[in-house]
């Protein structure tokens, strides 16, 4: 029986041993693999800016190829910094600043101090298509940015913008690696949601793609009782062979803010007043906008040849909006005594968009040509009816605000069928355009020519009889002359003189003049600049000059709101651009831009030489993500954002002054087998600063207070 036991233990012990020798290998192994895993989500996760993107007309394009200042913030951006609105994603590029649109809730942007309405953002190089105030960001690959003016490119914006730069909007495609993700998160005060994004090809080689993806958040926001809620949808489906490329994409987006802060008006006022607490809410608790989308764009690509391909993409939205707005005027800044109003201006949008042309390659002796002519037309249906409360408003307080009854719509202006709007104007934009791109020296030299000829035909009617009460035809030919020199693969200087072109603008409603047409008009800008790529690093410099009519809501001498259209506002500047990884594991986004805005030509001179209003002297970012190499799957990150003092009225009496920002975060990237899970935190405007961030149109709006931000991501 002894023998027997010590032959059982020593097989035993035997055994134990061997399993031991076989696991060790196998745990080294899968920690190995664990590791693997962790890097590469972490490298997928880097923060980067892509230099290019598309540029209309011309295509998709390298920045270095191109007499244009452009460059992209990717879908990893978006998934890192959890923005909530396209505002946020902005936020990242140092010659872009966001504000708030006119009494709802809605966002405007400043791009080299001139202002871009949310319907003058492109999707996939249209116009018309994207949700016009609020955008949810998660449905997009890419979010490009083209600093300067666009006609060519582009054509005319249908909201009268898009003279100072262009943001275009690329949906996301499947991609020949699948992608299963799941994210939740949440964002301060009590907002949570979620996203999911599918991805996958299909059929030989992957022929056939399909991308889906969605987002749902919902609860308060930092500021008090502030409550924002998102639903967002879209799907992507694309076919590709050897020849030709199909794709199709569809999207709903639905959003709702109620009890939103509102921008506050000044009448009468001699100073700034002192900004509120960060996270105090002046707006009233009967304040709502609601806002739906549909949208979608049919694109179709046939390589003719090697050398030539013909392309066309359609595109159509129908949306409305609809809501209690409410507007806040300061009457007196020491004491913060105003005014509340109301209104109710429901809205509907019909939108239809296309373009289709042929891009080719061929030489003539030593010199290449990259030439392009195409045709593109739009139709807009605006359907609109306000009713007003009384203009005198409620008293309140800005700094000790109080609940005041829901104001009797109608009291002080009416019009239209509130439940049902009429047609307030239609608009049809046609354009045909040509270019060619002439290199020589093995295209180290490249000049760009084109010519853009555009008809604008506008219709306005009176909201409530459905009679028109005013139109217009105008036809104008924007050129393009650019010039780009590469002395080596590294190394870019360009110069361009391009022109915008903007429909006249429409007095909205609430104003005195509510319905008064102004004629189109163009503005011409020039610019030179530098591009260096070296290869993690990327930088870029530019000058440019920029003119254009300046218009803006004044509060006339009788106290009324007054849309008007006085002089010229001519702006000049310089950009700084620079990103990539100066050592491993340490990447910078960083940028400056300094603008010179001033007016020309007013009416008698009486502003002659003065400010801009909205325009910051300087902007700059700096946004730097470090990976802590002696902690794996950990990354840091900061960003700061300062903004220069900016003028709020014509007389330049009163200025907001300067303002700085900064965010801290973290990511955190563990591997649950063979699946990688990340963890983000990150803290906005971390010492709860309190501040007027914008003066764009004339009013002010405040910065947002400390938001705190948290999300996990599994990639299946």
């Amino acid at each position: 029986m002894v023998a027997y036991r010590n032959i059982i233990r020593g097989t035993g012990l035997a055994a134990l041993g061997a399993t031991l020798v076989a696991a060790a290998p196998v745990s080294a192994q899968e920690s190995s693999e664990d590791e693997s895993i962790v890097v590469t989500a972490q490298r997928s996760n880097q923060t980067q800016v892509v230099r290019g993107g598309s540029l209309g007309a011309l295509g998709e394009k390298d920045a270095m190829e191109v007499p244009f200042a452009v460059k992209s913030y990717s879908e990893t951006l978006i998934l890192n910094q959890q923005p909530l609105t396209l505002g946020a994603v902005l936020e990242n590029d140092p010659s872009v600043r966001t504000s708030l649109g006119f009494g709802n809730a809605s966002e405007q942007f400043v791009i080299r101090g001139f202002p871009l309405f949310g319907e003058d953002v492109a999707i996939d190089g249209l116009y018309g298509v994207t949700p016009r105030q609020l955008v949810s960001p998660e449905l997009y690959d890419q979010v490009q940015v083209l600093n300067g003016a666009s006609a060519f490119l582009f054509g005319a914006a249908p909201g009268g913008t898009a003279l100072g730069g262009t943001v275009n909007l690329q949906p996301k495609r499947a991609r020949d690696k699948d992608i299963i993700r799941v994210t939740a998160n949440y964002l301060s005060d009590a907002h949570i949601g979620g996203a999911f994004d599918f991805g996958r090809r299909l059929g030989p080689d992957g022929a056939f793609g399909v991308r889906i993806n969605g987002a749902g958040r919902w609860g308060d926001i930092a500021i008090d009782d502030e409550y924002r809620s998102s639903v967002v949808v879209g799907a992507g489906i694309d076919w590709r062979s050897e020849r030709a490329r199909l794709s199709l994409d569809l999207a709903f987006q639905r959003a709702k803010v109620e009890h939103m802060r509102p921008m506050v008006q000044l009448s009468g006022v001699t100073a700034i007043p002192e900004p509120p607490k960060a996270d105090l809410n002046y707006g009233q608790d009967w304040n709502y906008t609601t806002l739906r989308d549909v949208f979608g764009i049919l694109k179709f690509e046939y390589d003719i040849s090697d050398d030539f391909m013909f392309y066309a993409a359609a595109g159509a939205r129908d949306a409305a909006e609809r809501g209690n707005y409410q507007s806040f005027t300061l009457l007196n800044a020491a004491t913060g005594l105003g005014r509340v109003t109301g209104s109710k201006i429901p809205r509907n949008d019909n939108n239809e968009a296309g373009q289709a042309g042929i891009r080719g390659e061929f030489a003539t002796g030593p010199i290449t040509h990259e030439f392009n002519i195409g045709a593109s037309h739009s139709r807009y249906i605006n359907r609109n009816a306000f009713a007003f409360g009384s203009f005198t408003g409620t008293p309140n307080n800005l700094y000790d605000p109080v609940d005041v009854p829901e104001p009797v719509y109608g009291a002080g202006l009416l019009g239209g069928n509130i439940a049902d709007p009429n047609p307030a104007n239609r608009t049809r934009l046609t354009s045909f355009f040509a270019s060619d791109t002439l290199g020589v020296l093995d295209d180290k030299i490249e000049l760009t020519l084109g010519l853009r000829r555009q008809t604008i035909f506008f219709r306005s009617y009176n909201v409530t009889t459905s009679v028109p009460t005013g139109r217009y035809k105008e036809r104008a030919t924007t050129p393009v002359v650019g010039l780009v020199i590469r002395p080596s693969e590294h190394f870019s200087i360009y110069a361009n003189r391009i022109e915008g072109l903007a429909q006249g603008p429409v007095a909205p409603a609430g104003t005195i003049n509510s319905g008064e047409i102004f004629p189109p008009f163009k503005t011409k800008q020039y610019e030179i600049g530098g591009k260096m790529a070296l290869g993690n690093f990327n930088a870029s410099v530019a000058l440019f000059q920029t003119d254009k009519p300046q218009s803006l809501t004044i509060v006339n001498g009788a106290g009324q709101n007054e849309f008007t259209v006085n002089g010229v506002q001519r702006n000049k500047g310089i950009e700084f651009s620079l990103d990539g990884e100066p050592v491993k594991g340490l990447r910078i986004i960083a940028g400056l831009s300094l603008t010179e805005a001033k007016q020309r030509r007013t009416q008698g001179g009486t502003t002659d030489g003065n400010d801009a209003i909205g325009v910051p002297e300087y902007t700059g970012n700096v946004n730097v993500e470090w990976d802590l190499g002696f902690l794996p799957g950990i990354t840091l990150t900061g960003r700061l954002i300062q903004t220069g003092k900016q003028k709020v009225n014509l007389t330049n009496t009163l200025e907001l002054p300067e303002w700085t920002r900064f965010d801290l975060g973290a990511r955190y990237v563990v591997a649950a087998g063979d699946t990688p899970i990340t963890f983000r935190f990150n803290v906005d405007n971390v010492a709860n600063d309190n501040y007027w961030s914008s003066s764009l149109g004339g009013y002010l709006v405040q910065g947002l207070p400390r938001t705190f931000k948290m999300s996990v991501t599994v990639e299946f």
